[in-house]
């Protein structure tokens, strides 16, 4: 019978526990050791959540290789940011998982500037061969668009890389001439594979968007370096109402080809003043956090000619009176605007009338009752009451002169209840108590009142 060496059966040992270390040691350090989730969960088997965070990973990896300037604009994920969010999952969680990248959707958007990178090919290429595959959206150029040319050429507005059934979104935000910037909607084509991405969970690409420029941070999430909005919260609300409606050029050029425009000295003229007092009204109200629109003529160039009325010689806008703050005579008067009249009160019909040059700037306050909105007018010389009624309508972001404004996202129906059906037929001659399709009597202010209710400057 054979005696065993203990020296040799020791040496195996040892050798053998040596191996089995190295192998922990390694392991801790590839799959555990590691900020972020476990890769292998104690069955062995990949989870859901790490074949994410793995998707996420690679992507992230091939946008650092090709320098993508991008951040994390995925709403379900930058909610969970917010410190009620944080503080809740400080209470349920007690080992590293993915959190935040990981939010039970096959879905995870990113947002690249499009002005910071020059567009590479190689990084489609690089993401096909990391076993991404590819669905690049396009659609035409509006910063190129005029009443000349109509429309502009074809630029990337979407990305969506797929793998392992997740769904990376990229959307392109372009920098307009208002100094904001902008998305496109997502239109799929008729050759489009329906089945490539659930398009109706896609957090981007209902409609284009309007957004303010964003502040960046780069932090670390779930182990990875991410760069989110600075302020979480801003970024969410803007985004909520961030629908953002173009200029109807072909409408417009067809307009002007039956009524030319105005070119006269006096014209131009009043077009550059229109220019200034309106970014001069949006800095002021954007300070007061007051939201406004363009309303009555300045709508209706807006739409019908994709600029301002020359013979209307003022600036209509409208405020909700639940924006209406106290301070906001003091602040257009601070600003070199002087007060030309103040007609009606808080409770009731307020409408405000302020000069820049000789260009008069008409703020109407808008008063929500069920179903309709409306804005008082009054009569100096009489106190007659006049209200101009409206449908229910919703906010959208366009542009005008440079600058980016807020209309009625239904603008048809707002323009068609104040000018009527023939709204498209320009009317130089117009009396404001009779003229407009929605105005309706209403009522009379008491004499005695006058003097608060009715104040000409």
């Amino acid at each position: 019978m054979l005696r065993v060496n203990r020296t040799v059966v020791l040496l195996l040992l040892i050798a053998c526990s040596s191996v089995f270390l190295l192998f922990q040691l390694y392991y801790y350090r590839k799959y555990v050791n590691k900020p972020g989730p476990h890769i292998l969960s104690q069955t062995g088997h990949l989870t859901t959540t790490d074949v994410q965070w793995l998707t996420v990973k690679k992507f992230l990896a091939l946008a650092q290789r090709f320098r993508l300037p991008l951040f994390l604009a995925d709403t379900a994920a930058l909610k969970l940011l917010s410190q009620d969010a944080l503080r809740q999952r400080d209470r349920l969680v007690r080992e590293p998982h993915c959190s935040f990248l990981c939010t039970g959707r096959p879905i995870t958007s990113f947002a690249l500037h499009a002005n910071l990178w020059k567009y590479d090919p190689g990084f489609l290429l690089a993401a096909e061969q990391k076993g991404f595959q590819l669905l690049t959206l396009t659609g035409k150029d509006p910063r190129l668009a005029s009443l000349d040319t109509l429309s502009g050429e074809e630029i990337p507005l979407h990305f969506l890389l797929r793998l392992h059934d997740y769904i990376i979104q990229v959307v392109f935000l372009y920098e307009r001439s208002g100094n904001y910037m902008w998305f496109g909607a997502l239109r799929l084509r008729a050759d489009t594979d329906r089945s490539f991405a659930p398009f109706r969970q896609l957090d981007y690409g209902r409609h284009a968007g309007a957004l303010d420029r964003q502040e960046l941070v780069l932090t670390v999430l779930d182990g990875l370096d991410v760069r989110v909005p600075q302020n979480v919260s801003r970024f969410l609300y803007e985004l909520r109402h961030a629908h953002f409606l173009e200029c109807r050029y072909h409408d417009a050029r067809n307009f002007l080809q039956l009524y030319p425009e105005d070119s006269s000295p006096q014209s131009l003229d009043f077009r550059r003043k229109v220019k200034t007092l309106l970014h001069r009204v949006a800095q002021i109200l954007t300070k007061l956090d007051i939201p406004f629109w363009l309303s009555s003529g300045t709508c209706l160039g807006w739409f019908r000619q994709c600029s301002v009325i020359s013979y209307s010689r003022d600036v209509d806008i409208g405020i909700f009176i639940v924006d209406f703050r106290s301070d906001i005579i003091a602040a257009f008067r601070d600003a070199g605007l002087s007060l030309k009249h103040k007609f009606g009160k808080v409770e009731d019909s307020l409408e405000l009338s302020f000069l820049s040059e000789d260009v008069k700037l008409d703020i109407f306050f808008f008063y929500e009752d069920g179903d309709i909105v409306w804005n008082g007018g009054t009569q100096a010389k009489s106190g007659r009451k006049f209200k101009y009624v409206f449908p229910r309508f919703s906010l959208c972001w366009a542009e005008l002169l440079e600058l980016k404004v807020r209309v009625p996202c239904e603008t048809l129906d707002y323009v068609t209840a104040n000018y009527g059906a023939t709204w498209n037929i320009p009317v130089r001659s117009w009396d404001w108590k009779s003229s407009p399709s929605n105005v309706r009597e209403n009522g009379v202010w008491p004499p005695s009142e006058w003097a608060e209710l009715i104040q000409v400057y």
